[in-house]
């Protein structure tokens, strides 16, 4: 069989020939010279022939829903897909290698198919090897994975030996599928009868009384790690397992999951960087074109594969998957922001048995203040209260301005979860608008317009939140924890399109976020909460970025140094040469 040389993917959903006419089978120059590239299905939709297209993307501009993909595959790629979905469908190529004694993290583009590894690997889903109409046998898989280190997992999981402990990515989801009390999902998950352990490791006592359907995205998110964590599996799989938390939970949640690789295998997809550096033995890097491709690459050492991703070109294999490379330059200093906006006062707040106080303080046209500290001890309620959502019980919200507000967690009203994302678009701000567009375009929304908004994945429905977010009218941006569920170079897009927003409309921007890197690459100045989770917080006035990095570093007891070929943050491993002589020194955030 001749070595395939592109891939060709149609959108199902999206495909709709009543509205386009059938204008790709028009314009295709191998069917107007007489040949069959792109024929009917049974569904009367087009199908693509990929051996008979040539690869001219006429096809692909002519829809104008935007459901047509057509991709080079790398000239390197010698092999045919361990799995695809059907004809001009999704394939993915290779499997990352399961390894006990070690966690082996997953970094990519969303939609390069980390899902369908969990679901191969967790034993839902047989590969076909790119072949239809056929259930491939057992045999002919080990057969082909016959001499590498994957052939004896998949063995085991041919004879049902392999039981898998999932965490889902969306964990916004998880109160419309369990009721009750934490306690009571959490013993019922306890196969492990280590409950009570991971209970007080993870922090997480005062959680056990509370309903499912009042927790905050944090409480939902150690909710689902704790449950995947408590069940007896031989292979653990866990998406996105910062997403929501703060970085004291990341690296205990870190440190809790590196625990299960001495008896398991344990994948971690994580899109927190110096979260993946502190986690990970291994990385294995997944590219490809999103929704269309995906292939995995060999198991490098953590700090090599992640610099390797960074990088855009894996060298052993002589591809180049990304353009330019990504670099985290040493931050220049910050450039000066002198028109005053508004002075803000300073607000008190009292709920029940916990109790918030924040500094007044300034903020300049274009200026972006990054917000930091700990989960519930305020962040939010300090956004609402400016905003004028919540009413403080001393202070004053901004009167007279329209404010735009991002909120943390990614729920949508029941009646509105069919609408279009055009629909939910159009009812936050005017989408013709040349800044619009090139709002929608910036964020991949554009693809996204004809689907519906309970259809998208956690990260396609973050930016769409983003979207609206900008798209709405405002003098002030308000957004909290932007980066959740992106990828890295979808965080660091975001960063700079706020940016490049912020300051073309000289509006100032709060952002909340977890992300140490994304405060980072964003932030003017800060403001660092500090109290008691849950019992009471404080925020001083806003200060410059590396003073307030270092004093949030500081309470943490936790050091940052850039990596040097990159300029990454790397968290310090606790009590190394490097980490005692920064703590020496005082010099917590990023020692030049």
């Amino acid at each position: 069989m001749p070595k395939q040389k592109r891939i060709a993917v149609i959108d199902r959903e999206l495909c709709n020939p009543k509205t386009t006419g059938y204008a790709c089978m028009k314009a295709c120059p191998v069917n107007r010279s007489g040949d069959e590239c792109v024929t009917l299905s049974e569904d009367q939709k087009p199908l693509i022939d990929e051996s008979m297209c040539i690869g001219c993307g006429i096809c692909v501009r002519k829809c104008s829903r935007n459901a047509i993909s057509v991709v080079n595959l790398p000239e390197e790629l010698n092999e045919d897909p361990v799995h695809r979905f059907g004809r001009n469908m999704f394939a993915l190529y290779r499997l990352p290698t399961p390894r006990h004694n070690a966690v082996i993290g997953l970094i990519g583009p969303n939609g390069t198919g980390k899902s369908t590894v969990l679901n191969i690997l967790s034993g839902n889903l047989r590969p076909n090897s790119g072949t239809f109409g056929s259930k491939a046998s057992w045999e002919q898989i080990l057969e082909r994975f016959r001499g590498t280190e994957l052939h004896e997992y998949l063995e085991r999981l041919s004879k049902g030996e392999i039981k898998a402990g999932l965490k889902p990515q969306q964990v916004d989801l998880i109160p419309k599928l369990l009721k009750g009390k934490v306690s009571g999902v959490l013993k019922k998950a306890d196969e492990r009868k280590a409950m009570k352990t991971v209970v007080e490791n993870l922090r997480i006592g005062e959680m056990l009384d509370k309903e499912i359907s009042s927790l905050s995205g944090g409480e939902l998110q150690l909710l689902a790690v704790s449950a995947a964590i408590l069940k007896k599996a031989d292979f653990y799989f866990f998406d996105e397992p910062s997403s929501y938390l703060d970085v004291e939970q990341r690296l205990r949640v870190a440190m809790e999951i590196r625990k299960l690789s001495e008896e398991s295998v344990v994948m971690v997809i994580e899109h927190d960087l110096a979260v993946a550096d502190y986690l990970a033995d291994y990385t294995q890097i997944l590219y490809g074109k999103p929704s269309v491709f995906g292939i995995v690459s060999k198991p490098y050492g953590v700090r090599i594969g992640i610099n390797t991703f960074l990088e855009g070109f894996i060298r052993e294999e002589n591809v180049r998957f990304r353009d330019e490379q990504i670099t985290f330059p040493r931050r220049a200093k910050a450039a000066s922001k002198d028109r005053l906006f508004l002075s803000f006062t300073g607000f008190e707040k009292s709920f029940g048995a916990f109790s918030l106080k924040t500094e007044p303080g300034n903020i300049y046209r274009g200026e972006i203040i990054g917000i930091l500290g700990p989960n519930s001890i305020g962040k939010t309620t300090m956004i609402r209260m400016l905003a004028g959502e919540l009413k403080p019980d001393k202070g004053e919200p901004v009167k007279g301005m329209k404010l735009s507000f991002k909120r943390q967690r990614l729920v949508i009203e029941p009646d509105r979860e069919n609408s279009l994302v055009s629909e939910y678009l159009s009812q936050h701000g005017k989408t013709s608008s040349p800044e619009s567009k090139r709002i929608l375009r910036y964020l991949g929304i554009e693809k996204l317009l004809e689907r519906t908004v309970s259809s998208l994945s956690g990260g396609e429905l973050q930016s769409v939140f983003i979207a609206c977010a900008l798209i709405e009218e405002h003098d002030i941006l308000l957004l909290d924890e932007p980066s959740a569920f992106l990828d890295v170079e979808q965080r660091l897009r975001v960063a700079k399109l706020i940016r490049e927003h912020a300051e073309s409309r000289e509006i100032p921007c709060f952002v909340v976020d977890h992300d140490l890197q994304f405060i980072d690459v964003i932030s003017d100045r800060v403001m660092v909460f500090e109290g008691e989770r849950g019992v009471k917080g404080y925020s001083p006035a806003p200060v410059p970025l590396e003073e307030g990095m270092n004093s949030f570093l500081k309470t943490l007891g936790i050091t940052y140094r850039r990596d040097p070929h990159t300029g990454r943050p790397r968290a310090n491993k606790p009590g190394s040469q490097k980490d005692q002589d920064q703590k020496r020194s005082g010099k917590y955030y990023y020692e030049e």
